[in-house]
């Protein structure tokens, strides 16, 4: 099959997954944090954003777009790191750490390249790589506190899996709703309305970040049933 045809063919897939990690992101965002909806809806955006992902970097490395490439695999380690975070910790989960940090590193350095090129011609997709530079060597980062197994409690955990989600939901905003013109509807084509969509979720992450780091506050969380036992501590 040409690359062309596998474009074609795994496209509603794309469109399908991003459309499902909107609804699920945004459902996520505002439902009771550790309630039911919230747990289901949080699982369902991560599958949704690991298809949206990794169908979008396959599709843009057919294309020969580094910029797309970087943007889906970093939004999957992401998503998947969020979603780890909250789970138990087994036998392989420092194996599990590795490769993501690692793949993560080698992701960053390509957004940092890819920047760099782009600056050199003036394309204005500079400054998103090397944003996303950035943020994943400091997701990286964190990583390295996990894998040496300093394992995180209480406000700094969950504080480590809502900005990962966060961010995540916001690249899957800003590509959808200021990406190109076709994709949303004149008809409710409005900026102001568009950048409320896109900033919601930055804006929700900065108001859990500040009422569980600065002010170490869980009120407002459902205490859900337990996810770790004793023998495995939880993952930060």
């Amino acid at each position: 099959m040409s690359p062309q045809g596998i474009v074609s063919a795994i496209l509603p897939v794309h469109i399908l997954a991003g459309a499902l990690a909107l609804v699920f992101g945004y459902v996520a965002l505002f439902a009771v944090k550790g309630a039911t909806l919230h747990r289901r809806s949080g699982l369902f955006f991560v599958y949704a954003m690991v298809a949206l992902g990794l169908t979008g970097a396959l599709t843009a490395a057919l294309r020969d777009s580094q910029v797309s490439v970087v943007a889906g695999l970093l939004t999957v380690y992401f998503v998947t790191t969020a979603l780890l975070t909250v789970r138990p910790r087994t036998e392989g989960s420092r194996g599990i750490d590795i490769a993501l940090a690692l793949g993560a590193v080698l992701v960053s350095v390509l957004a940092f390249k890819t920047g760099s090129d782009s600056a050199k011609t003036g394309r204005p997709e500079s400054a998103p790589m090397f944003i996303f530079g950035v943020v994943g060597l400091l997701a990286v980062a964190g990583d390295s506190r996990v894998i040496r197994g300093s394992a995180l409690q209480g406000p700094r955990r969950i504080a480590r899996h809502l900005w990962r989600m966060c961010f995540a939901m916001w690249v899957a905003a800003a590509s959808f709703f200021w990406g190109p013109r076709g994709r949303v509807p004149e008809a409710i084509r409005i900026p102001p309305l568009l950048a409320v969509a896109v900033l919601t979720p930055v804006a929700v992450m900065l108001y859990w970040l500040w009422r569980v780091r600065i002010r170490q506050s869980l009120r407002g969380l459902v205490q859900a049933a337990p996810i770790a036992t004793p023998d495995a501590p939880h993952r930060t």
